[in-house]
């Protein structure tokens, strides 16, 4: 089966100011995640990898360039449509370094609460939101506090809710910095068998370079240009 664009991008560039302040972010980047795929997006502090994150997701408005987010071309030199926020809930699961759940809301609310938004009845939300937690293993805790939660289970239900509305793409801007490494590794497990089983493009942004050999690839910020790299050979983690 011939591997399919989740996300492609052309050409792409971002600078921030002008005249003695112009800062360039990123120059003419071109690249492609394939549905199915877990990209780990790398870079030094400072280079623009969490910039490019919020450009693909909708949320930064690059400088020129093209990007399509499945078969949809959604910015080329400008946004094609008015909706950046309709696009952002319908199309993309994104996934932080905090989890930033509601801590008013129980765990089933907060994962329900962005399908609800698009219009899914309140019944369907519930059906799909417990079958991810079932998928996670914290069905369990379906009705309990955030603050009732470790770390992991946390990081978990935040990843039930950027797959609750079916998203064609999850953009992950650094899900394990929180974590110690077994919880890490088991993060990055989860994000590769949601790319396979639920056939979606995932980046996720990593400083941590025990995470790259359980990526499918590697794209790499180097002199503002984004490169794809192999990822290294696996080493023994937990």
């Amino acid at each position: 089966m011939e591997a399919t664009p989740g996300i492609r991008v052309e050409n792409l560039y971002k600078h921030f100011g002008e005249g003695e302040t112009l800062v360039r972010v990123i120059e003419g980047a071109n690249f492609e995640v394939y549905k199915g795929e877990l990209v780990a997006l790398i870079a030094p502090s400072g280079a623009g990898k969490t910039t490019l994150l919020m450009m693909i997701g909708c949320v930064e408005e690059p400088t020129s360039g093209t990007i399509w987010l499945g078969d949809e071309k959604v910015y080329e030199n400008r946004w094609l449509t008015k909706e950046t926020r309709k696009i952002r809930r319908e199309k993309i699961g994104f996934i932080f370094q905090a989890h930033y759940l509601i801590p008013f809301l129980n765990v089933i609310e907060n994962v329900t609460l962005v399908p609800q938004t698009n219009g899914m009845s309140e019944k369907e939300a519930n059906k799909i939101a417990m079958e991810l937690l079932e998928y996670f293993d914290i069905g369990d805790k379906a009705r309990s506090m955030p603050s009732e939660l470790s770390g992991g289970q946390n990081q978990r239900v935040a990843i039930a809710r950027a797959l609750a509305n079916k998203p064609q793409i999850i953009l992950a801007d650094e899900p394990t910095a929180a974590l110690d490494t077994e919880r890490s590794v088991a993060v990055v497990k989860m994000l590769k068998k949601i790319a396979i089983e639920q056939n979606v493009a995932v980046i996720m942004v990593t400083h941590d370079e025990a995470m790259l050999p359980l990526c499918d690839r590697i794209l790499k910020i180097e002199d503002k240009k984004v490169v794809s790299k192999e990822v290294p050979a696996s080493k023994d983690i937990i």
